[in-house]
């Protein structure tokens, strides 16, 4: 596979990020900062982003490295709206932000696990492979989908407060 021993760990602990974004999606139906799997969730994807800045397969500064900046931004401002919580309609972003994370951080791992799996004869011949573009316009899709899901779900759940 040809990865350094800083993408062995940057892969292993993206992996741990993914698990706990998806445990907090399946729970909660959202990344949940106040649960384990939202914790797991963000320090992994903040570690993931960090290592990631130091890893390139061409060279020099690259769309990889923009992914893991940007995604680094949207992490912390995810992290500020969590520690408002006098700010209800902060909810809303705060979960579309970490919602939008996990979806940008699918797409380097997309590119790189069909690109490289299985060993030999990958998936996908290059990053420009249709079966990538199809993966990613399904977690996309997947992704607006959710959105909607946390949007109806947070608004009902300030309404409901609000009633109290």
């Amino acid at each position: 596979m040809g990865l350094s021993t800083l993408g062995i760990l940057h892969t292993i602990i993206g992996v741990l990020a993914i698990a706990g974004a998806v445990a907090g999606f399946f729970k909660y139906g959202k990344i949940n900062l106040d649960k384990r799997s939202g914790k797991v969730y963000f320090y992994a994807s903040i570690v993931t982003s960090l290592s990631a800045l130091g890893i390139s397969k061409q060279g020099g500064f690259n769309a990889g490295h923009v992914f893991s900046l940007f995604i680094l931004v949207l992490l912390v401002v995810a992290y500020v709206l969590f520690t408002r919580h006098k700010v209800n309609r902060g909810r809303y972003l705060e979960n579309f932000l970490l919602s939008f994370s996990f979806f940008l951080s699918l797409v380097p791992t997309v590119n790189e696990t069909l690109t490289r799996i299985p060993l030999g004869h990958p998936l996908a011949k290059d990053t420009k492979d249709p079966l990538i573009a199809h993966t990613l316009l399904i977690f996309f899709v997947l992704f607006i989908v959710g959105s909607i899901y946390q949007f109806v779900k947070e608004k009902r759940r300030i309404v409901f407060n609000n009633h109290l």
